[in-house]
């Protein structure tokens, strides 16, 4: 899954600040933090903004809050604005994960690709 992707990366980040060699320190959590705005970026390019609604619009929005918030701690090279990043996409996962929860049979639509899921009710 994407979001616990972005979670390990976000967590190297986070253990980079105690190395002590300060070039090892920056480049680690650089890697680190680049890695999980990657996967942020791929999460708000895989958006399907034709899907009536709020939702999509809301999405794009808390990815664009979280590049920007993963953004400024590799910028300000500040490990407690990552936890703002982390508190979202952890939020975001466990919302995913109950709603994968609460329709087990994964039903596939015809137009559906297998391991999508439709947003139309």
């Amino acid at each position: 899954m994407l979001f616990d992707g972005c979670l390990r990366f976000t967590t190297a980040a986070k253990r980079a600040f105690d190395e002590e060699e300060f070039t090892k320190r920056n480049e680690d959590v650089n890697n680190n933090l680049i890695r999980a705005q990657n996967i942020v970026t791929e999460l708000q390019s895989s958006l399907d903004m034709s899907v009536p609604g709020e939702l999509p619009g809301t999405l794009y929005r808390l990815y664009d809050y979280v590049m920007h918030q993963l953004q400024q701690a590799n910028l300000k090279k500040e490990p407690q604005t990552i936890d703002e990043a982390e508190k979202v996409i952890n939020e975001l996962r466990e919302a995913w994960s109950e709603m994968l929860a609460q329709n087990p049979e994964n039903e596939i639509s015809g137009d559906q690709q297998p391991g999508s899921l439709s947003l139309k009710a």
